[in-house]
């Protein structure tokens, strides 16, 4: 590994709300359930989740990180995981070596393990798994551009070969990069819906109904059973945020993220709260960074512009109450990269922005078209407002959740507003770099940032790799790569034997948030 976990982070203040913003943008509640063969369950024995959107599949191509994880990650099993100390851990794979030059990854594999159907795990599965992953279009094709193939020598070793060292790949085999499909019905039309589980659970198909409610019980012939102590899973398609509040106080549900007016109420129902950090990035991403459609947008000016055009801790307050640190660079406070000396650098000066049109040959400004999805509704008017102060002219188009992606990566808009979850470091470089993902979909490269992610791809120096970082993270700022606004902390409640276990050091969406009061962090 390129980075040891960092156990020394600078966290962002802590904050005492979560609110609608935070809500949409990821997980909302989870609680009570049965599987029939009880009328009440015990405490502790049943989980419920609510989420804004539902998953487009459940194909390992199409996977994503997000409050889609608590899905996939029920289903299917991984390599590697991320446990709530933000540590990676063996999984499925017992142990992985890098060859001296970085450009062989070898897994080992721990016996014992079987999907749904009975059929054994094992390396000919991740094998399949990946190469389904490889040739599909679909947002988990990008985690394997450096892979040149992947192979099976045995039923316990699975080897990657890489046409060139990736930093990146042991976190994407701990998330949606390291699922394992049953390599039968990997390319079946039935992966996408229910696929065959390799996992902790399996769906329940006489109480799921698709798209809208995803029932999961515990696979109890599981080779990890243990790890997961809930008997069954609900996870519900709930897109009012304010239904959340009246299901915790009902006792629909167990745990949850409430408005920061409905804080009180609930904690007087006598739920316990836990603060998780940074969990998501509300930022404009400015992918048109060579001006083929927006001309203005291929001066570094006009991108600076915009990044000044934005009164990021008024938006805070009036936005989200609060539940979040205003942000000018787009690395997650908690990872190495983060640089508390790029703060300052695009403070809101709107008089400034106007200077810089101007100096760019912009004095009266210009229109864009950006894409209106879910989770930027709340924001669209203080953003229109912001960028119409410095002669910014911005009209929307409204996006249906399952188009977000395609919309992003379409190269119709060349900026667009996003609210997603924060992925752990160095996962962050793999969104925000690489020319096949959503966030540079024009496929902008610089030589000098080429070098640097040849670099620190290359470096095994935990030390050296963290300095690497910071320079990559000062010339995305520097360059004004996209206009980070605010990193997005979150509250959960929990009650009736649920306890959340993360805090904000693990940010892929699993199970393993929640346990009961006997399990820990290292779950």
């Amino acid at each position: 590994m390129p980075l040891r976990p960092h156990s020394t982070r600078r966290h962002a203040p802590a904050l005492t709300t979560a609110t609608a913003l935070i809500t949409l943008s990821s997980v909302a509640a989870c609680g009570g359930s049965t599987d029939g063969s009880d009328s009440t369950p015990k405490a502790g024995e049943a989980l419920k989740l609510a989420i804004q959107t539902a998953p487009n599949s459940l194909d390992p191509a199409q996977l994503t990180v997000g409050e889609n994880g608590f899905i996939w990650s029920a289903l299917y099993d991984t390599l590697l995981y991320t446990d709530n100390n933000g540590e990676l851990k063996p999984n499925a794979a017992t142990s992985w070596k890098y060859s001296d030059d970085r450009r062989t990854l070898t897994l080992k594999l721990r016996s014992g393990m079987t999907f749904s159907s009975g059929a054994e795990v094992d390396a000919a599965a991740v094998k399949a798994t990946v190469e389904h992953t490889m040739k599909t279009a679909g947002p988990a094709r990008a985690l394997f551009k450096r892979v040149d193939k992947v192979e099976a020598p045995d039923k316990r070793t699975v080897v990657f070969r890489l046409d060139a060292p990736d930093a990146v790949l042991l976190h994407a085999l701990a998330s949606e990069g390291g699922v394992i499909a049953d390599p039968r019905t990997v390319d079946d039309k039935r992966t996408a819906r229910n696929p065959v589980s390799s996992g902790p659970y399996e769906l329940d198909t006489n109480k799921t109904e698709a798209g809208t409610v995803f029932v999961l019980k515990r696979r109890d012939d599981y080779w990890n059973a243990k790890d997961f102590p809930f008997r069954t899973v609900d996870v519900r398609l709930m897109k009012d945020p304010g239904a959340y509040t009246n299901a915790l106080l009902s006792g629909q549900v167990n745990a949850g993220s409430v408005r920061v007016e409905e804080e009180k109420r609930v904690l007087a129902a006598g739920f316990k709260k836990t603060d998780v950090k940074a969990t998501a990035l509300a930022m404009l991403v400015l992918g048109d960074r060579e001006g083929e459609v927006e001309p203005a947008l291929g001066d570094v000016r006009v991108r600076r512009a915009i990044a000044m055009a934005f009164d990021r801790e008024k938006i805070n307050k009036q936005l989200v109450k609060g539940a979040a640190t205003p942000m000018q660079q787009q690395f997650s406070p908690n990872g190495p990269a983060y640089d508390p000396e790029l703060d300052g650098s695009f403070d809101y000066d709107p008089k400034k922005a106007k200077e810089l049109l101007a100096d760019a040959g912009y004095p009266q400004g210009f229109s864009v078209r950006m894409p209106e999805i879910i989770y930027a509704k709340p924001f669209v008017p203080t953003i229109t407002q912001a960028l119409a102060d410095i002669g910014i002219k911005v009209s929307w188009d409204a996006i249906p959740p399952q188009r977000t992606y395609s919309a992003y990566s379409s190269k119709k808009y060349p900026m667009y507003f996003t609210v997603e979850s924060s992925m752990a470091f160095p996962r962050e470089l793999n969104w925000y770099i690489p020319t096949n993902t959503s966030h540079n979909p024009w496929g902008t490269r610089d030589p000098q940032l080429d070098d640097l992610m040849r670099k620190f791809h290359r470096e095994a120096d935990p030390d050296k790799s963290a300095e690497l970082a910071k320079q990559t993270n000062a010339f995305l700022t520097r360059e004004v790569w996209d206009a980070p606004l605010l990193s997005l902390d979150r509250l959960w409640f929990t009650k009736d034997g649920i306890t959340m276990l993360n805090h904000g050091e693990s940010n892929v969406s699993t199970l393993r948030w929640f346990g009961t009061a006997d399990q820990g962090a290292d779950r």
